[in-house]
């Protein structure tokens, strides 16, 4: 019987075997993810979001603020902003598999107070047209962004999208970190350089280094952002 340590191994090495076959930046593959991997299964899982929650609260926006969760896949922090009260949540994910997945976990009420968006993040057609957000969140997306061109498409997002005096909270791979994520290439990040992406715009209200431990056990070390737009 296939124990789910080996179900993981599996999953990854489909990954790496595909991703030279396919562009990971586009929503058939990870649709092809998501439709042939339980979620709890998946590399980047997380059971609590509780480092993410953490940030959002120290943001002090209230529950009627809009909060933009993007590359939302299969987080658990949707649950988590539901039951603190949270009523304006807007998710996004390139894969309309992952929402899919998200919607089947949530009951039907929530499903319909959830502003459901599938985009891509640097080459957004419907997030770019949002009303501005009063909290933009990402875990683990941008670092998936290696080209000049798909990072400044990205951050030129994050800071159209966020308004003046709102929040964006950015979570990646840290230094000390892999190089790879779940098979793939990532950029890693430290608080220093994503703000020189943001620019002078965005002020740094706090960071942290977290240790993240994947569904197969194995550990990965991430920074966690939090940064106001100023002006």
């Amino acid at each position: 019987m296939e124990s789910s340590f080996d179900s993981i191994k599996i999953d990854i090495k489909y990954i790496e075997k595909n991703m030279q076959k396919s562009n990971f930046n586009s929503s058939n593959y990870w649709n092809k993810i998501y439709q042939r991997t339980d979620n709890h299964k998946l590399g980047w899982y997380e059971e609590d979001a509780e480092p993410s929650f953490r940030l959002i609260l120290k943001s002090q926006i209230n529950q009627q603020s809009s909060i933009l969760n993007v590359g939302a896949g299969s987080t658990t922090l949707t649950e988590k902003l539901l039951n603190s009260g949270y009523q304006n949540i807007i998710l996004n994910d390139i894969s309309d598999a992952a929402l899919s997945n998200l919607k089947q976990r949530l009951p039907q009420q929530s499903v319909d107070k959830i502003h459901w968006i599938i985009d891509d993040l640097t080459n957004s057609t419907e997030i770019s047209q949002l009303d501005p957000v009063d909290l933009w969140h990402d875990r683990a997306v941008f670092h998936f962004f290696l080209t000049d061109h798909d990072q400044e498409n990205y951050f030129k997002l994050v800071k159209k999208t966020v308004k003046v005096n709102g929040y964006a909270i950015l979570a990646a791979f840290n230094l000390d970190s892999a190089t790879k994520c779940s098979g793939l290439d990532i950029q890693r990040y430290d608080a220093q350089t994503i703000q020189k992406k943001l620019g002078a715009e965005f002020q740094l209200i706090d960071s942290f280094n977290h240790i993240y431990t994947m569904p197969s056990g194995d550990t990965r070390n991430y920074i966690y952002t939090l940064f106001q737009k100023t002006n």
